[in-house]
């Protein structure tokens, strides 16, 4: 069995569950990019690769993960490569793909599916979307990441597996390939499966509420933003939609423009 999530905060969780009931047992990929933003136009193609690593180049650049894209450390056609030479091989191979009800995961999934098509029969979905988990504490919750599920908890979720129908292999692709040729900035979760788009400047109006005519760290900004706004993406992207802001001149700063630590945001004075 191989299983496949998202998030690299997934594998520590899934391992621990893994650890508890061998039936689970199996190799845990994980599929690093952020699918849920940037370009998507010929994504399967160098072209479109290349485009999609030049962005990221770009958003990257300067900030807490610069360099990131050519080290080699986020390559998910290697990943795939692999995984599919793995699957020839071994015809009794079975992929369990693991996600949760957010856009990054549900966008990993549309990104992913293409590849699993020839294996239909093969491939199986543990898509927990509005299930009700207990947490630590003993409560009742909706997970929104897997990783905030207890291992303990992932061998219920288990039962969950189904295998994906030649119609979702069908539909599926189609339904991401519309979205790669729309080609716009942000995608968003409007519920089960389905993804809606919007352009790069999505987050633009409710991050700059959290700038305030008092000195502030970038990282504070961000940290708040994340913390309070309804739609949220990964910090890196809100770092470098801030310094696309501060280079159209919309506020004050002091400080080198680069790590989220090294400079501070006010409102014009």
């Amino acid at each position: 069995m191989i299983h496949i999530v998202f998030n690299e905060a997934d594998i520590k969780v899934l391992q621990q569950a893994v650890d508890l009931d061998e039936n689970l047992a199996g190799e845990i990929l994980c599929i690093k990019d952020d699918y849920a933003v940037g370009p998507l136009n010929n994504i399967y193609i160098g072209e479109g690769i290349e485009a999609r690593k030049e962005w990221w180049r770009q958003v990257l650049n300067g900030g807490d993960y610069s360099g990131k894209v050519d080290s080699g450390e986020v390559d998910d056609y290697k990943t795939i490569a692999e995984l599919v030479g793995a699957m020839r091989r071994a015809p009794e191979q079975l992929i369990w793909i693991w996600a949760a009800q957010n856009k990054h995961d549900v966008s990993g999934y549309y990104w992913l599916v293409k590849y699993m098509q020839e294996f239909q029969g093969r491939v199986f979905i543990l898509y927990l979307n509005n299930l009700p988990f207990i947490n630590e504490k003993g409560n009742i919750f909706y997970p929104t990441w897997l990783y905030e599920i207890q291992a303990k908890e992932f061998l219920k979720a288990k039962k969950l597996a189904r295998e994906i129908t030649l119609s979702e292999f069908e539909v599926d692709p189609d339904e991401w390939t519309k979205l790669c040729n729309e080609n716009k900035g942000i995608r968003l979760l409007e519920g089960g499966k389905k993804l809606e788009q919007k352009d790069y400047d999505f987050y633009d109006t409710e991050l700059i509420k959290f700038i305030t005519p008092d000195w502030q760290k970038a990282s504070k900004i961000i940290s708040q933003y994340v913390s309070k706004a309804k739609h949220t993406t990964g910090d890196a992207y809100l770092l470098w939609r801030l310094k696309v802001m501060i280079a159209q001149h919309m506020f004050d700063v002091q400080g080198k423009v680069g790590n989220m630590k090294e400079f501070e945001i006010k409102t014009k004075g």
